[in-house]
């Protein structure tokens, strides 16, 4: 519950498991090993008439191990069980809590206003055919080609299969006129003639998909016009196998049938998107006939069939980093019968074809200044350049800008904070939840949240949070929140050894734990770490502008990422969000063909750095651990914002140098 979904499973499956086999989304950040406490499920007891059954907590297995040390280290509550370690030993109803859901989490879908010049790789070609002659033994689909040829300029044809014995009845009914689709080839090569059409067909489309490790988003494009008919987005299925990439490639590693399992579970999500953008423009499916997909390499990988267990490890190894192009009915996709699929190629082994595409869109490559282009997420893509030299590079932030290891952090749904400020004088807070349009502090506000309550902080309000509370002083440029104000304020107050800031108190308090502050600076100095390196190779000490792309990205507040030290210092008026930049890169590459020629030119002029091979990544990571950075200087954000006066750094000290700051020290990709 709530979702409702049952099943039978043998004793001793891990309740995790069972809901993964339902469908139902159930987080785990941490692969089942018993430690994020994702995971959590109630049982709910007592006869249940609906479902004909008992649940009882004596039907679970007892308190394991994984649990117990779990409860010793962090909060679980009464009644809650970690679904990973316990098991099922008879009737059961579970509930999920709604902190634990996925479900409702809000996808950002819309795709852009941008307009692109249009070369599309499927042609709409009207023609005449000369009918059969009993002098001419030339069989229907040979006078057809013969017609494209001289009508229209096509040399060399192939035909889908599929089309062979249905060619003579549709020329018939056309009367020997048809519309015929003729699919441009990726390279040098005879086209493909995909779909016949009695008579005049004067509309085709396709669909421009970037499929993310959290969200899928899906465009529905006239090839002709080149608009945007419909737009769709969903969470990706594939998080109830992993939280972060490197749990799914570890599900794959652990489970026979893993790999098949996310295939089928990804592709099952896009035909479901496809069907509800056909619905929602009232066209018919069969007449999608191109289709342009991205992602990072894993989804990549998996989207396609490929096992993705390469890419757990040094060197990251890619099975393809080209271009993929294929009839689309080969990777299960219900689209129209002949229609094809183009993935765009891959930059390196955790830089993928979503990257491409963001580079596509948003053209570093073709910059007169530098542009820093970052795509943040559980594995953040950086790409750094400009018209005559271009780097790229990924970096391993982890999924606490997601609300992962996080203690209040959550995905972005109702009810989550994404805006905060702190008063610095009395610290005390306000904030802007999702789905309320005024302030905590202004009126109407409580009445406004009651329905979705004020349940956590997403990815846009934990980095503010943590910039206003260094803003305000509560914590140093070291990340310590400093106890020594907890007289001056109920806002701060002891946990444990520790302190926490209470953001919320309510029917779920809030707070800013050391040990959230410790996540968010080891997930922003890996990504300031990684783009330092790209600056080191391109010899570079200042960038012109920065672009943020994805969902996430495009609800960062620059001035609060800057102050986070999340991005080099930049004027603040030249970074900017850039919104779902791989998904236009999608469509760009779905309206005009010419865009997949230079993308996978650009990829192969690329320099790719691998920063888990460099040595002086771990310098770089040291270093921006503090607020913002404890070596770079800032002077154009020190313009637009009062940062708090560094303190004298002692000879022996480190910054960051306290005792939290070794939890979670190692880093690993995802």
């Amino acid at each position: 519950m709530p979702s409702g979904r049952r099943g039978r499973f043998p004793k001793g499956t891990p309740v995790l498991d069972a809901a993964r086999d339902l469908g139902v989304y159930v987080e785990s950040v941490c692969g089942g090993r018993g430690i994020c406490g994702r995971c959590q499920v109630e049982v709910a007891e007592g006869r249940f008439a609906k479902h004909g059954i008992t649940s009882s907590s004596d039907h679970i297995s007892a308190f394991g191990a994984k649990e117990q040390r779990y409860a010793e280290k962090r909060d679980l509550k009464d009644g809650r069980r970690l679904s990973c370690s316990a098991t099922v030993q008879g009737d059961l109803v579970i509930d999920v809590p709604a902190d634990a859901q996925v479900n409702t989490q809000i996808v950002r879908k819309a795709a852009d206003t941008k307009v692109f010049p249009r070369n599309p790789a499927l042609q709409l070609c009207y023609v005449e055919v000369e009918e059969p002659d009993m002098h001419k033994p030339l069989g229907d689909l040979d006078r057809l080609f013969a017609a494209l040829r001289d009508q229209w300029g096509f040399d060399a044809l192939n035909a889908d299969p599929h089309l062979l014995p249905q060619v003579q009845s549709i020329l018939r009914k056309g009367q020997w006129q048809v519309t015929a689709a003729v699919h441009q080839p990726e390279t040098d090569g005879p086209a493909t003639l995909v779909a016949v059409y009695p008579g005049l067909k004067n509309e085709a489309y396709g669909i421009a998909c970037d499929i993310g490790s959290t969200t899928i988003a899906l465009h529905l494009v006239s090839l002709l016009s080149g608009l945007t008919i419909a737009s769709s987005g969903t969470s990706n299925p594939q998080i109830r196998f992993g939280e972060d990439l490197m749990s799914r490639v570890s599900y794959v590693m652990m489970n026979p049938d893993g790999r098949e399992a996310m295939t089928k579970a990804v592709r099952d999500a896009v035909n479901e998107l496809v069907a509800e953008t056909v619905e929602t423009s009232g066209i018919d499916r069969a007449d999608i006939l191109d289709a342009v997909f991205v992602g990072n390499p894993i989804m990549h990988h998996l989207f396609l069939g490929i096992d993705p267990t390469e890419l757990g490890g040094a060197p990251f190894a890619l099975a393809v980093s080209d271009a993929v192009a294929m009839p689309a009915r080969a990777n299960g996709l219900d689209l129209g019968e002949g229609a094809r699929l183009y993935m765009l190629p891959c930059i390196a082994g955790h830089v993928g074809a979503d990257a491409a595409a963001a580079t596509l869109s948003e053209g570093p490559h073709r910059s007169d200044d530098i542009m820093l282009l970052v795509d943040v997420g559980t594995n953040a893509e950086i790409v750094l350049g400009n018209k005559d030299h271009t780097v790229a590079a990924s970096s391993p932030t982890g999924p606490a800008f997601e609300g992962a290891e996080i203690s209040s952090g959550q995905r972005a749904a109702p009810g989550a904070i994404e805006r905060v400020r702190i008063d610095p004088v009395t610290f005390e807070p306000r904030f802007r939840v999702i789905g309320v349009d005024v302030w905590s502090d202004e009126p109407g506000f409580a009445d406004a949240a009651e329905t979705s309550g004020v349940t956590g902080i997403c990815g846009s309000g934990i980095i503010e949070v943590v910039a206003e509370m260094f803003l305000a002083g509560i914590i140093s440029e070291d990340g310590v929140i400093d106890g020594t104000l907890a007289p001056k304020s109920p806002r701060i107050i002891a946990d444990g050894r520790t302190f926490c800031y209470v953001l919320h108190e309510g029917a779920q308090t809030i707070t800013v734990t050391q040990n959230d502050i410790r996540a968010i600076q080891l997930a922003k100095a890996a990504l300031y770490a990684g783009i330092k390196l790209l600056m080191d190779r391109m010899g570079l000490t200042t960038i012109d502008r920065i672009r943020f792309a994805g969902a996430f990205g495009t609800f960062i507040d620059p001035k609060y990422a800057m102050v986070l030290g999340l991005i080099p210092d930049c004027d603040l008026e030249n970074v900017k969000a850039v919104g779902n930049a791989a998904g236009t890169g999608a469509r760009m590459a779905l309206i005009n063909r010419d865009y997949r020629r230079e993308i996978e030119q650009t990829v192969r002029r690329i320099d790719k750095i691998e920063t888990a091979l460099e040595a002086k990544f771990q310098d770089h990571f040291v270093a921006a651990m503090a607020l913002p950075n404890k070596q770079d200087a800032f002077p154009r954000l020190s313009q637009a914002v009062k940062l708090p006066a560094k303190k004298p750094q002692a000879a022996n000290d480190e910054p960051g140098g306290n005792t939290p700051r070794r939890r979670g020290g190692r880093r690993r990709r995802g």
